[in-house]
């Protein structure tokens, strides 16, 4: 049975754990997609690119693990309910939409993970230049990897420009309701916005 959702002076708001790993998957994310175009898009020194490629892979793997609790968290915790006058098919958006960011959030960095696992350069993940991180069992161990990581590449890259798609419209719709609607599902997510609301409605 899942926890209520905390209160905040009558205001139904997500949790502080849901909050702070709500804004530190949200800021990895936007880190790892600036990063990925760097690489891809500038005419960098190839050494300079190779501790930016072992940067975005150490801060991958650190958002795999923050999604990973984030997701674990939210099937322990029950949300906010949706506004009660939301139409059928608006929540039926929302909710597919969150599963969406929820599923390709997971598979970016998995998909990451599995790229490198199948490279050709046979290069090592050091974790922050530290902690040596693991390749795929199977993946590593491949014959002919050269087709697999060029398929893995194309993967990776198309899912993260769908997952920058989604967030826009995520990030789209939250100021909708906030600006446009004038409900408090963008203020149960921003902590010092929901207490002024809250300070507001209260006393």
């Amino acid at each position: 049975m899942t926890a209520p959702a905390k209160q905040s002076r009558g205001i139904t708001r997500y949790t502080g754990v849901a909050i702070i790993l709500h804004w530190l998957i949200a800021a990895g994310i936007l880190i790892l997609i600036v990063m990925g175009l760097v690489m891809d898009h500038l005419s960098l020194d190839p050494m300079r690119v190779f501790q930016l490629y072992q940067l975005h892979k150490s801060i991958g793997i650190t958002v795999m693990v923050f999604i990973a609790l984030r997701i674990v968290w939210r099937l322990t915790h029950r949300p906010p309910e949706l506004p009660g006058d939301m139409k059928g098919f608006e929540r039926m958006a929302a909710h597919l939409t969150h599963a969406a960011l929820y599923g390709l959030q997971m598979f970016m960095p998995l998909s990451g993970w599995a790229m490198v696992s199948v490279s050709t350069l046979g290069i090592p993940t050091l974790l922050y230049g530290t902690i040596l991180w693991p390749d795929l069992p199977v993946l590593s161990t491949l014959q002919n990897k050269a087709p697999v990581e060029a398929a893995l590449k194309a993967v990776h890259h198309w899912g993260g420009w769908f997952l920058l798609a989604l967030i826009g419209l995520h990030v789209a719709a939250a100021l909708r309701h906030h600006f446009v609607l004038n409900d408090n599902i963008m203020r149960q997510m921003l902590p010092a916005i929901g207490r002024k609301s809250a300070s507001r409605h209260g006393d």
